[in-house]
């Protein structure tokens, strides 16, 4: 059977939920659902979505940050973080363990205005995450998914000469995931879909979505030895609900 894992930025699960979320998730029927930024704890969110099994890694800060999954099949494992006490505080990680690989969703820290995270970003999360997935995959084969906070390539947003060195777009971030594709993973949309215009962030000003000017930065990466089995990767930017829309893929 093949199975379709979903990703989505929902920028708060809360307020998503009152956009749609629901109608979504039933049209869409993933097996598995995997949230970046959703800005709650469990408890404070009344979300029952039948066949489904919950999965939440909160934020010490309130209302920040923070990952879930939602899947259909029960996992042999669930692990939150990365057992790196620097980076698990924020919520970002979450591992789960089925039969023949690894699925994290990640919410990689934005370097944020005047680039104040940008060295916390790229010299210790993005080397630790990396060193992080290439050990899983030491066991078995891993599927990693979320918000990324980078553009990888010029055609990933619709204005790369003018966002040269702000967040998403600086040369250290890119690096990072030269970094990814140079250890061996696969971003899955690149391997269906060569051209521009495909984005999945735009900003809320200057009617950016409208208008199609966004950034790729929600992405499906796996290892090379589950490459026979992709199927499809897909974007789907007509979903409203989020500055972001879902991304995802379907393994055999």
């Amino acid at each position: 059977m093949p199975q379709k894992l979903i990703s989505w930025n929902v920028n708060g699960i809360r307020a998503a939920i009152g956009k749609g979320f629901l109608d979504y998730v039933r049209q869409e029927q993933p097996d598995v659902l995997c949230l970046q930024e959703v800005k709650a704890t469990p408890d404070q969110v009344d979300l029952h979505i039948p066949g489904y099994l919950q999965y939440w890694n909160t934020a010490e800060k309130k209302g920040y940050s923070g990952t879930a999954i939602f899947t259909r099949k029960d996992p042999l494992s669930v692990m939150n973080g990365m057992g790196i006490a620097k980076h698990d505080k924020e919520g970002r990680v979450i591992t789960v363990e089925y039969d023949d690989y690894y699925l994290v969703t990640v919410y990689t820290p934005n370097s944020q205005r005047e680039l104040a995270r940008l060295d916390y970003r790229s010299r210790e999360w993005d080397v630790d995450f990396l060193a992080y997935v290439k050990g899983l995959e030491k066991r078995k084969p891993v599927v990693f998914c979320g918000d990324l906070n980078v553009a990888h390539k010029e055609i990933d947003l619709a204005n790369p000469k003018t966002n040269r060195r702000n967040a998403g777009f600086t040369d250290e971030e890119r690096a990072g995931f030269d970094n990814i594709v140079k250890a061996g993973f696969i971003d899955t949309f690149r391997e269906f879909e060569s051209g521009g215009d495909n984005y999945t962030w735009w900003s809320y000003r200057l009617n950016a979505r409208e208008r199609n000017i966004g950034w790729r930065i929600d992405y499906f990466c796996i290892s090379k030895s589950l490459r026979k089995r992709l199927k499809e990767a897909f974007i789907r930017p007509e979903v409203m609900g989020s500055d972001h829309c879902p991304v995802g893929i379907v393994l055999e």
